[in-house]
């Protein structure tokens, strides 16, 4: 049977498939920018290091936040992940549906997951469109734009980074610097083994810019 405008009715069951397809497809992206991340909080990490031998306060501040927020990209992004396994969890609930009625029924839970990963810029393009496509087929309502809104993170609290920094400085100096000591009052430990490259500054200024192009 040919449908509106002539174009043929697309069978539901290919049509979750082709979902299931996609979902799997946006997963492995979310994969890759993870990998992404990890690497250059390695690098930043490596930098973090050569900074505490020369007890530079201001390098170790910087790096250290840079850390806590590649951490917390890459928490959202596993958060993220899992909202896309449920969204195809729900698909293959709805190939159950269909074997049974024939028919596709409408999912609370996966409109839920879906309006969470509008929200994700990595997959936020995808998730719209997949969006209009399960709200056509029945599954799902239509919805509303500021659904879609809040894709800027909350801010921070300056408290909370600053324990995190803490926790990131000590990690990965063995516990020698724990805390960044405030402005006016003695500078940090200078940490054995100081190697000096003329090459510090600006792999740290490279790094910066790589970790915000992968958050933005």
């Amino acid at each position: 049977m040919m449908g509106l405008f002539g174009q043929a009715k697309r069978d539901p069951k290919e049509l979750v498939r082709e979902w299931q397809t996609k979902l799997r497809k946006e997963s492995r992206v979310l994969d890759r920018q993870i990998q992404s991340i990890q690497r250059e909080e390695d690098k930043v990490k490596k930098s973090l290091k050569d900074a505490a031998k020369k007890g530079d306060k201001d390098v170790l501040k910087v790096l250290a936040k840079e850390i806590v927020h590649s951490r917390k990209a890459i928490s959202k992004i596993h958060a993220a992940k899992a909202q896309l396994k449920s969204v195809e969890y729900g698909m293959t609930q709805q190939l159950a549906v269909l074997r049974m009625s024939g028919a596709m029924q409408q999912s609370a839970e996966v409109m839920k997951s879906m309006q969470q990963l509008c929200k994700v810029s990595e997959v936020s393009a995808a998730m719209r469109e997949l969006s209009k496509e399960m709200t056509k087929a029945g599954i799902m309502e239509e919805m509303m734009e500021d659904a879609f809104s809040g894709m800027e993170d909350d801010e921070e609290l300056e408290e909370d980074v600053q324990k995190e920094v803490d926790k990131v400085l000590s990690e990965l100096t063995a516990g020698q610097i724990g805390k960044i000591p405030d402005a006016g009052k003695d500078t940090l430990p200078v940490l054995p083994d100081v190697e000096d490259t003329a090459e510090d500054d600006e792999d740290i200024s490279g790094m910066q810019e790589r970790l915000e192009a992968l958050r933005s």
